[in-house]
């Protein structure tokens, strides 16, 4: 059977609220076969959980449908078939809205949805639980395309399924093809967050213009590698370091575990393939593991915020006296918060030329499980004082009524017990069996550091000198990824960022887990901390609540690196 040419697959959404154009962007910039858009996060099933419990009929996100206005058109004339896990809670929803949408603008189209992942009805969770479910694979996916979809709409799916089952359908690669799979998983882990792979949100974006970045694209082979561009004439920029940045993305170690196969990132071979241009080659798979991972959401209380300015002389004095003020307030209520947290951000310098930079924000966080915890007792409180305490005394914003969060946990299921099915045009539904071959995960032992630098001269400087790194959000622990811009550096690197000096580097992360992760492939170290984050993104526990910014705060850290460096 001679070789199938490469497929040529896009993204145009990295989570629900991305650019909206962007769908459009794709389908008029360039030739494709398959366009993916990724509306799915954690702290989005939250938000949709909420939504259905309003409507059940919805729980879906509902901005992939206004751009499917236009799109929908685009697409049929151009042969591009559209997968999206925008269905959310509800895929069958979302796929009769756009059978209507397709019957209101007059395009006549072939939809297929994928469900099963929806586990909240079979119980056995705690009380309160809103959403459960459990990632599936790309095999919903490969068989709706097979049935002829030209659009096709998933609920929850591991991210880079998006984009593995598209190849899977393309290629017809089965359960046994698991390094073809893994490459493809790996490409699509690059797709799924969008701009981030193309230089947005970039270590180093001071050296492209990256200021509307076009949404990347891979261009997939037989074999399961691939190469990962973007458009002719858009912006921002493919390079090694922007496609290692995204490889580290919310990932912990060399094993990339997913449903369908485990992708082995200390495999992950990248070389430059011209202007815009990477090439992902050498990617091992592994069987995947037994069970799926299934994601829990619940709302965990309320919680209330309300940022004091203190502005001039005398900080420390008036951040304790409003903080006593506030603190009397609420044992004469009677009604204190279960969970008070006092932040001082000294944000101020001496002698300022302007009041904003004379000025600390001291941030104070409530929550309860009762609002009325939260609520009166605190903005009443905050609001009283504003004649009664320090000098300048005033507020970012008015304190409100406290709003809810939420909290996320991650649980292991058999993934023989769920109902992965394809739905496809006709009607006609067909069962995803799981794997037949699994492996139960285990660690690998870290691989061989280089040669050290040889001794010499340093200079105290930002890590960010030498290095890049991107971290982000997993439940409640956070991962750190940082890599190395030269052979040298990396050789420096290995040897020098431990876990002591990790911990020492960054204080919030002294008293947690964290782990270290070589990838030498990629001159990475993967840092992952766990319960950062505390019950996860919606739970608001940081002022960064996603850790999106720890990599760049670890980078403007100073160490002593070698002036061979520099």
């Amino acid at each position: 059977m001679s070789a199938r040419a490469p497929l040529r697959i896009g993204n145009a959404s990295g989570f629900y609220g991305d650019r909206f154009d962007a769908l459009r962007e794709m389908l008029t910039g360039g030739p494709l076969d398959v366009l993916t858009g990724d509306y799915l996060a954690e702290l989005t099933m939250l938000i949709l959980g909420r939504d259905r419990l309003k409507d059940p009929a919805r729980g879906y996100a509902r901005t992939f449908l206004r751009q499917l206005e236009e799109g929908l058109g685009l697409a049929a004339e151009r042969g591009v078939r559209i997968v999206t896990n925008a269905g959310g809670l509800n895929p069958a929803g979302l796929a009769d809205a756009v059978r209507e949408l397709a019957d209101k603008v007059g395009v006549p189209v072939r939809v297929a949805h994928v469900e099963g992942d929806d586990l909240l009805a079979r119980g056995g969770w705690d009380t309160g639980v809103l959403t459960a479910n459990a990632y599936l694979g790309g095999g919903g996916i490969a068989a709706c395309l097979r049935g002829g979809a030209d659009v096709v709409v998933t609920g929850r799916v591991i991210d880079a399924a998006l984009v593995s089952g598209a190849a899977q359908a393309h290629f017809g690669w089965g359960p046994q093809d698991l390094d073809r799979l893994a490459g493809a998983v790996v490409a699509g882990h690059v797709l799924e967050c969008g701009t981030q792979a193309t230089g947005g949100n970039y270590a180093f974006f001071g050296a492209h213009d990256v200021r509307h970045p076009g949404f990347p694209l891979a261009e997939i082979a037989e074999d399961g590698s691939a190469v990962i561009t973007k458009h002719p004439g858009t912006g921002g920029v493919v390079d090694t370091g922007t496609v290692t940045a995204q490889l580290l993305y919310e990932t912990a170690g060399a094993r990339y575990l997913g449903p369908d196969v485990t992708a082995r990132l200390d495999t992950v071979r990248l070389t430059q393939d011209g202007p815009d241009r990477v090439r992902i080659a050498g990617v091992r798979g592994e069987a995947p593991p037994p069970t799926l991972k299934t994601g829990l959401t619940r709302l965990g209380g309320w919680r209330n915020e309300v940022t004091f300015v203190l502005t001039g002389l005398d900080v420390p004095a008036k951040a304790a006296l409003v903080r006593t003020q506030m603190e009397e307030a609420f044992d004469a209520a009677g009604r204190r918060p279960a969970e008070v947290r006092w932040t001082l951000v000294r944000t101020d310098r001496a002698d300022a030329d302007v009041q904003e930079e004379a000025s600390a924000l001291l941030r104070l966080v409530v929550r309860d499980a009762d609002q009325e915890a939260v609520g009166r007792v605190v903005s009443g409180a905050a609001v009283e004082l504003a004649l009664a305490s320090y000098p300048g005394f005033h507020v970012t914003a008015p304190p409100g009524k406290g709003s809810p969060y939420g909290v996320f946990e991650a649980v292991a299921v058999e993934a023989a017990g769920v109902p992965h099915t394809a739905v496809l045009p006709d009607g006609e539904r067909i069962a995803v069996a799981p794997p037949a071959a699994t492996r139960e995960p285990v660690r690998l032992p870290d691989p061989p550091l280089p040669e050290p630098l040889p001794p010499g001269p340093t200079r105290s400087g930002p890590l960010g000198r030498i290095a890049g790194a991107r971290s982000g959000d997993k439940g409640g622990a956070a991962n750190v990824g940082v890599w190395a811009t030269t052979d040298d550096g990396w050789r420096w690197l290995a040897h020098e960022l431990t876990v002591e000096t990790f911990r020492h580097l960054l204080p919030e992360t002294a008293d947690r887990p964290v782990e270290r992760h070589v990838l030498p492939n990629l001159r990475a170290l993967n840092f992952v901390v766990d319960g950062l984050l505390g019950a996860g993104v919606a739970a608001q526990a940081r002022f960064d609540p996603q850790a999106k910014a720890v990599g760049e705060w670890l980078r403007a850290r100073h160490m002593e690196i070698p002036e061979v460096l520099w």
